[in-house]
């Protein structure tokens, strides 16, 4: 395929950045997205030009390392990560957008490359359980309902690359804060930081400026792993029961 890449490219936080168009007329249809990003920056450092920035580790659809925006769709056309999707995915003259994950809490570093710190910080909030690493008792001598194990597990999946931020109107990481909370909070091993937890990872979600969640529902739309929007909901009910305890 022959195809035209307007990639936004940006030295560092500071400079003003600007999309630049780059032409490619040997890419197939079997390339991964970024392997197409790989296959233009090995172009790039021929001729004696900067490469692209842009993050990827596992490229296995698992770390969440690879957020881009791509024709204004978080991680592009396909519901996947941006290192599973195949350029298959796009036609023979396609124009194709690229930029970094929208959003002001997550400030470029350079390219497409974005600073998700914020996230980690929401996890540092509250985002674990007090159990001493290798003394908690064997994981099978602790009955969890199925429905509960379940639902634990769907949130779990949640790999915080940060498509419902990029996606959300509003700019909210509640799906993401959701998800954490949630995965814990449904466990045996997470009651004892259950109100403590949501508090505090609500709060920080808050305090690094992220929006409010109007049930708009574009972060599961976006979501790679498909966490669903009632996940919202239980931390918003375990929201709500932290805070009646704290008013007693």
């Amino acid at each position: 395929m022959k195809i035209t890449v307007r990639v936004w490219r940006q030295a560092n936080p500071s400079a003003e950045g600007q999309m630049v168009s780059y032409e490619l007329d040997d890419v197939s249809e079997h390339m991964s997205f970024l392997e197409m990003l790989d296959v233009l920056n090995e172009r790039l450092t021929v001729t004696g030009e900067e490469p692209i920035a842009f993050d990827s580790d596992c490229r296995e659809g698992i770390c969440g390392m690879c957020g881009i925006v791509i024709n204004g769709l978080a991680h592009g056309p396909e519901r996947t990560t941006t290192c599973q999707l195949h350029m298959r995915s796009f036609n023979d003259g396609d124009v194709i957008d690229i930029e970094p994950w929208r959003s002001g809490t997550f400030p470029v570093v350079k390219d497409l490359v974005v600073d998700r710190g914020a996230f980690d910080r929401i996890i540092q909030a509250g985002g674990f359980i007090s159990a001493p690493t290798g003394s908690a008792v064997e994981a099978n001598n602790i009955p969890v309902p199925k429905e509960n194990a379940d639902h634990a597990f769907e949130a779990a999946t949640c790999i915080g690359c940060g498509a419902c931020v990029a996606a959300c109107p509003n700019g909210s990481a509640m799906l993401f804060t959701a998800a954490k909370i949630t995965h814990l909070g449904l466990l045996p091993q997470g009651q004892a930081e259950r109100d403590s937890r949501v508090l505090g990872m609500v709060e920080q979600h808050d305090a690094e400026g992220f929006g409010g969640c109007t049930n708009i529902g574009e972060c599961t739309a976006a979501c790679p792993k498909g966490i669903p929007l009632s996940t919202i909901s239980r931390l918003n009910r375990d929201l709500l029961g932290a805070l009646a305890k704290g008013k007693a």
